[in-house]
């Protein structure tokens, strides 16, 4: 038999084990996050300022670069400085920063820390063996107990032993779809997107233009899209490729394959290697996957619901979008198939992911109010029919009485909503004077879509346009950047707190419970 290896949580007094024995059984989980995002800003913060930029004749500030990163790092995509100013090289640290920052990436390092907790007897390495021991000893046992009435606590404790290896071997396993899912839509999404725009001239001309190599722009753009960060390597975000249907359509099941439908494709990859391999791990996990202690597992039905609910959203927005917009300045110049694909790919990025093919600046205020509202719905939001919400209260009602009691914190602790309407006063405050000098540019409604656009870490911005300016000055030049590029230092560092306020908003869902408004 393999050797038995020691529960993580039980008492250690090795030293090197301490931190990790903290990590797992004792931290709490959102300040693990929190750390993390902190310490991989920080580390992409040093990385992007020891690499040149593309220019020596523009060189971005300490903020800015900051900024960056904490923007790459939290998958938010706002920017304060236009992307063509990053090298290759930098280019790749922020790539790398998307890729671990992303939601798929750090879950599957919770499973890591989750798989920790768990006490394995058996070496992994004998798994055959190990199973059809488990087998004999439960025949042996079951000979045994029939004969004598006195093994039944012995009968009782292997088989909770044989419980938590099976649980054990299926978290094991689930790591695996996972990391396999990550790889197989990387890389085939950047190989169809490498060989699109090698076979596509007006695609490839563009990025000859801008001096970005092709495998670069493949690979930022699926880890930039399937992590729902929204940057692209170039200024003009997708505006340049709006013509390019193909290469939209591609990046389009991305975009929901990373976030919204991220549970319903892992269900499905799951059930089907269940069928091909008929793994008893496989059907462990799809018929428990609330003791698998996994956020993005869910049940058929909750799967189905959600898929529903995300169709929904895009069904809605893209009929609007297509009434309102289809004769806009935006959609100019394009065939009827290039703006049914273009309003596709918008309001599909309208969620999460935030990449564009129109000037936000230009699209109604009803599609802008439309969105601001699809930005703050939480990525799993679903609509659940009464049949199905009695059946899941009952299960959280019995999850309930064995929870630990809220301290008075988090029952004081306000809503989602109260938070963001204090940040969105804190850069009133901070952009008074602009507010008054520049309002057709800094108005409320601008501020209000940059800073739920940060907290959904969505990444839209209705940008800044020295043609609204009310008094004409010299010197003004039309960026690509962000809106947030023209704010103080102090309204850069606020949206900093909203992007990693949003990052970890599903710790504080349920915040501000005590407040009564009736």
């Amino acid at each position: 038999m393999g050797r038995k290896l020691e529960h993580p949580c039980s008492n250690s007094h090795s030293r090197p084990s301490f931190f990790f024995h903290f990590l797992v059984c004792k931290a709490n989980p959102f300040w693990v996050q929190l750390t993390y995002f902190i310490f991989l800003s920080l580390l992409g913060f040093a990385a992007l300022s020891m690499s040149k930029p593309r220019t020596n004749t523009f060189w971005p500030d300490n903020i800015d670069v900051f900024f960056t990163s904490v923007s790459a790092a939290t998958v938010s995509s706002m920017s304060t400085v236009e992307m063509e100013v990053f090298s290759d090289t930098q280019l790749i640290i922020m790539t790398v920063l998307m890729l671990v920052g992303g939601e798929v990436f750090t879950s599957m390092l919770g499973l890591q820390l989750a798989k920790s907790r768990f006490r394995k007897h058996e070496s992994p390495g004998g798994d055959r063996r190990v199973n059809s021991m488990n087998h004999e000893i439960q025949l042996n046992t079951m000979s045994i107990a029939n004969e004598k009435h006195g093994t039944d606590l012995e009968s009782n404790m292997i088989s909770s032993s044989n419980t938590k290896s099976l649980k054990y071997n299926a978290t094991t396993c689930l790591g695996y779809v996972v990391l396999g899912y990550l790889l197989v839509v990387h890389v085939v999404g950047s190989g169809l997107v490498s060989v699109y725009v090698s076979m596509v001239p007006s695609a490839r001309e563009i990025l000859k233009t801008k001096g970005i190599k092709i495998q670069t722009f493949s690979f930022f753009t699926i880890v930039s899209t399937f992590s729902n960060c929204g940057f692209i390597p170039t200024n003009e975000n997708m505006i340049v490729f709006k013509k390019n249907s193909g290469l939209l359509l591609m990046l389009i099941p991305q975009v929901l394959l990373g976030n919204t439908l991220y549970p319903a494709c892992l269900r499905a990859s799951i059930w089907v290697l269940d069928r091909m391999t008929n793994k008893v791990e496989f059907n462990y996990i799809l018929k428990n996957h609330k003791e698998m202690g996994y956020g993005h597992l869910f049940s058929g039905v909750q799967c189905s619901l959600l898929a529903a609910t995300v169709f929904g959203f895009v069904s809605v927005q893209f009929v609007m979008f297509c009434l309102m917009e289809w004769n806009s300045e935006g959609l100019d110049g394009l065939s009827w198939y290039q703006k049914l694909v273009g309003s596709l790919f918008t309001v599909v990025n309208s969620r999460h992911t935030g990449e564009l093919i129109v000037d936000l600046s230009i699209v109604s205020s009803a599609i802008l109010v439309l969105f601001v509202v699809m930005m703050y719905l939480p990525a799993y939001t679903s609509f659940i029919p009464p049949k199905y919400q009695k059946e899941e209260s009952g299960k959280e009602r019995v999850g309930e009485s064995e929870a630990p009691r809220k301290s008075i914190l988090e029952c004081v602790l306000w809503s989602h909503l109260s938070y963001l309407a204090i940040f969105i006063i804190l850069i009133c405050i901070t952009e008074r004077h602009k507010l008054k000098e520049d309002p057709l540019n800094f108005n409320v409604l601008n501020i209000t879509i940059e800073v739920v656009s940060a907290y959904g870490n969505v990444g839209f911005s209705t940008g800044y346009s020295c043609k609204r300016r009310v008094k004409g000055e010299m010197g003004c030049t039309d960026t690509w950047a962000g809106f947030v590029g023209r704010w103080s230092n102090t309204g850069k560092f606020i949206l900093i707190l909203v992007m990693f306020f949003g990052r970890l908003k599903s710790f504080s869902f349920k915040s501000g419970e005590a407040w009564k408004l009736s």
